[in-house]
């Protein structure tokens, strides 16, 4: 079976950490986000795997060989010369996806949720029709798209657009399964699945939904990253799972990296991750964060709803919260409070951050 992953964008809703990394890259519960969704694929019996990229493909390449290799699959980069949306990458991985006859994946690269990749092939190949997407329930419909659709068999009837009256609250979650004849509905140029694929297909009776159990998010902004976080630690929690830490100071759910050194008298949790050669001095309090490969939190720091890039500093006594992102290689001196602010990389920060801003 093959899968293709939609990685083309410039991440720019998650800046500053997409100046040091593609987004597919950058680590989310301390496994590059991508990887989440390569080893469901690989559970699920997928042996190919084609990334459409339009940016970093590179690099993108090169971090990945080892992947490859451990998951004893191929991975091929279809690169786009210019940016094709979300359908047009289809039309220029054709050949990859047609040379057999088998359903193939669609996904999002920045989704996180417990994939059900299994139960998605046996319910396309029950109903035998050209597309299955997946929907997830969100508590507001009048901010998104929805999804209308056959509760009984999961035929889809339309799509509507931020609808101001209740017609459904299931919102298309990024995931899709197809039988290869749907790519003759696609040409090959900038073109998007969900506005002008979706709806042909929904009319001619070829597009069916499953209702996605458990939780969901799109990470793609640093607010959701965190949100996400919480949710994947919660689903660790109730897997009782033994990845999670358990030593001092640890207040609820909390994934450090083995190599990562935690002081005296720390106070880590709810929701916190931790990552490799992270230093982490006496007396720090971190609740609602991620601290990403490399950083230094030094003592008496209190950090709420924060992503600390790689190899920052953060000095004695500072507080940071209202979702501070600091990008690669930024140090923040001693006794400052940053509320909010964005931190490019290689920065070095001397005065308080009152206002969530962006530093330049």
């Amino acid at each position: 079976m093959k899968a293709l992953i939609l990685v083309g964008g410039y991440g720019t809703r998650l800046r500053p950490l997409t100046l040091s990394c593609p987004k597919p890259l950058v680590e989310f519960c301390n496994k590059p986000m991508l990887l989440h969704q390569l080893e469901a694929l690989v559970e699920a019996g997928v042996k190919h795997i084609i990334l459409a990229v339009s940016y970093r493909a590179d690099q993108m390449e090169q971090e990945l060989k080892s992947v490859e290799e451990k998951l004893g699959i191929t991975i091929t980069i279809s690169l786009e010369s210019e940016p094709l949306g979300t359908a047009g990458p289809l039309a220029l991985a054709r050949e990859h996806l047609t040379n057999d006859n088998d359903p193939f994946f669609v996904l999002n690269s920045d989704i996180i949720c417990d994939f059900p990749f299994k139960d998605m092939i046996k319910f396309h190949k029950h109903h035998g029709k050209q597309g299955t997407i997946m929907v997830t329930k969100v508590d507001e419909p009048s901010k998104y798209g929805v999804v209308v659709y056959d509760a009984e068999c999961g035929r889809i009837n339309q799509f509507v657009e931020k609808p101001q009256e209740y017609v459904s609250n299931k919102i298309n979650a990024g995931m899709y399964m197809f039988s290869p004849a749907m790519l003759n509905r696609i040409e090959l140029r900038p073109t998007s699945i969900e506005k002008e694929t979706f709806p042909g297909m929904a009319t001619d009776g070829e597009l069916y939904c499953m209702e996605l159990q458990g939780f969901w998010m799109d990470v793609g902004q640093p607010k959701d990253y965190l949100t996400g976080m919480c949710m994947y630690l919660t689903s660790l929690k109730k897997k009782n799972s033994s990845l999670l830490y358990h030593g001092e100071g640890v207040n609820g759910t909390a994934l450090v990296d083995p190599s990562a050194k935690i002081g005296k008298n720390c106070r880590i949790g709810p929701n916190v991750t931790i990552g490799p050669n992270v230093v982490i001095e006496d007396g720090v309090c971190i609740k609602r964060c991620t601290v990403l490969n490399g950083a230094h939190i030094k003592s008496h720091s209190w950090l709420d709803s924060c992503i600390i890039g790689w190899k920052c500093v953060v000095g004695r006594w500072v507080r940071m919260e209202n979702v501070s992102v600091l990008g690669e290689d930024v140090t923040v001196n001693d006794e400052l409070y940053v509320n909010g602010g964005r931190i490019l990389p290689h920065k070095s920060i001397a005065e308080s951050v009152k206002e969530p801003q962006i530093i330049m």
